[in-house]
């Protein structure tokens, strides 16, 4: 397989179904800042040592395609593969981590500033992109609508990767640094 067609040379692309849209059609930008926080996360997992977490952001980044596919499908020609849908355990697996996490670190007091470390600041690199992906899929849902279990796990993803950072910070030995008024 070539990985270059030229088909895309004027500005199109193909959606999932075969419906050629511009480069910069929302779904694309959705899709796109996808592809962009998977690209992140492995990074993010390339720098951790910790097995269990490295399992839980390669899970993330496999069901990132399942996210990115669901966005890249023509709905009005192709209906949705199975595949393409996140299930409820997906959001359940993040909220459960989130709380597990939450309760081994102190409590919130004010904003915090990024960048005690450098796996934790990854960490919030990849949160804010996940903020960024939710509000293009919101964007998409206006015009193309989208699964409410994408918008949700997006959502939980952001509020996971928050969370995980601050464990690397803990675990670092390191503490957070908050936003003075």
């Amino acid at each position: 397989m070539k990985i270059y067609t030229k088909t895309g040379d004027n500005g199109t692309t193909s959606l999932i179904g075969g419906q050629r849209v511009s480069k910069d059609d929302v779904r694309l930008e959705a899709y796109g800042t996808i592809d962009e926080l998977n690209s992140f996360l492995g990074l993010l997992r390339s720098k951790t040592k910790n097995e269990h977490i490295k399992s839980m952001i390669f899970d993330i980044q496999n069901t990132l395609f399942a996210v990115g596919a669901h966005l890249a499908t023509d709905k009005k020609s192709t209906a949705i593969g199975k595949y393409a849908m996140i299930e409820d355990e997906k959001i359940a697996f993040l909220e459960a981590k989130i709380d597990e996490f939450q309760n081994c670190l102190p409590k919130l007091t004010n904003f915090i500033i990024y960048g005690e470390d450098e796996i934790s600041a990854i960490c919030h690199c990849c949160r804010a992109i996940a903020r960024r992906a939710e509000r293009y899929i919101i964007a998409v849902n206006q015009v193309d609508k989208v699964d409410d279990n994408v918008m949700r796990y997006i959502n939980r993803l952001s509020d996971f990767l928050f969370v995980l950072a601050r464990v690397y910070t803990k675990n670092a030995g390191g503490e957070d640094f908050f936003w003075e008024k």
